[in-house]
């Protein structure tokens, strides 16, 4: 293990994805335990996520399943990659969190994405359009205001005043800018090619204004990570999310996943084989030594605090055990008490 990987956080999103025949309510329980065997494993945080009317996708209220993840565990921070914003009120989001907070003191994070619905009738059915997005930086003021002043102009979201939840903001956009002006923790991928995220990440740290006193840029990288015998092996690990992403660009609509032997015998189109050789690009992937050597490159490029690794497919026992071999190849079960916490100073 390289110095580089000895001094970042590993952490994990989990997006319950739903498998070919599997039920929503299995998916569920699915990351709940799977919560429960990253605390194991060592990892820093579990993170949920919110998507609406997507049917390979069950995790659709974050704060619920995240209160259900930090019940199963008992040490490693629980949180939301992202809540959408804008589908939300900010003082229902404020008290929602602050209701986590004080029921698990000092393990929550609140990640925060401004993302709306993907057709024009779930942003109907969620109150909104495309434009609500353009009202974020009110929302997330209005939202950090609850928490640094416990309410404005006569309304308190109880609990919150007093409470220290972490702010982190997905970039999307204008994302990265938005979190320099914020002073808060950025979450990135590598959307749009590395160098387009590299360039993102320099721009936040260059406009960065501390929220708070001593506070600096703090940089959580997102990504997919598989670990294989093989690195034949972990690219066919990777196709049935790159398949449900070919599927969802040229159908409308985001399926279960199913086996990487269907996918390999199937008769494509031009572009649906076009997106899907795109969606492959990009993910850090094959035996331990070649993920390492990927690893040590993205940090060493990027300077990043901390990886998110979000990594879906269809063999749930082979998933679960390429994270566990990350967490054995990067040493997360000794102390990592030195590393750097977002929000202070190095």
């Amino acid at each position: 293990m390289t110095s580089a990987l000895r001094s970042i956080r590993f952490s994990v999103l989990d997006r319950s994805r739903v498998r070919r025949g599997q039920s929503h309510s299995a998916a569920l329980r699915e990351t709940v335990e799977f919560a429960r065997l990253v605390e194991q494993w060592g990892y820093h945080r579990f993170w949920v996520s919110e998507h609406h009317s997507v049917p390979g996708v069950a995790g659709s209220a974050p704060t619920v399943l995240a209160a259900a993840a930090a019940a199963a565990t008992v040490r490693i921070r629980i949180g939301t990659g992202g809540v959408m914003l804008p589908n939300h009120q900010p003082l229902i989001v404020a008290e929602q969190f602050g209701v986590l907070e004080s029921l698990y003191p000092g393990r929550i994070d609140m990640g925060l994405g401004r993302s709306v619905g993907f057709t024009n009738g779930v942003r109907r059915a969620l109150g909104h359009d495309k434009r609500d997005a353009e009202d974020f930086d009110a929302q997330l003021t209005e939202l950090l205001a609850y928490f640094a002043h416990g309410g404005q102009e006569g309304v308190h979201a109880w609990p919150t005043e007093g409470l220290r939840i972490p702010a982190f903001l997905l970039a999307t956009g204008s994302g990265a800018e938005r979190a320099a002006r914020f002073g808060l923790p950025l979450v990135i991928a590598a959307v749009g090619g590395e160098d387009r995220m590299i360039a993102a990440i320099e721009r936040y740290r260059a406009g960065f204004r501390p929220a708070t006193p001593g506070a600096e840029p703090y940089v959580m990288v997102s990504g997919s990570v598989v670990i294989a015998d093989t690195t034949r092996q972990a690219h066919r690990l990777l196709l049935p999310e790159a398949w449900s992403t070919a599927y969802s660009r040229t159908h409308g609509t985001f399926p279960t996943l199913i086996p990487p032997s269907e996918i390999e015998a199937l008769t494509m189109t031009d572009r649906e084989r076009r997106i899907l050789d795109e969606a492959l690009r990009g993910h850090i992937h094959g035996t331990e030594e070649e993920v390492a050597d990927q690893l040590e490159r993205l940090v060493t490029r990027t300077g990043a605090d901390e990886i998110l690794v979000h990594t879906s497919t269809y063999d749930r026992a082979v998933r679960l055990e390429s994270h566990r071999r990350l967490a054995r190849l990067t040493g997360l079960s000794r102390d990592r008490a030195d590393v750097r916490q977002p929000g202070t100073a190095a």
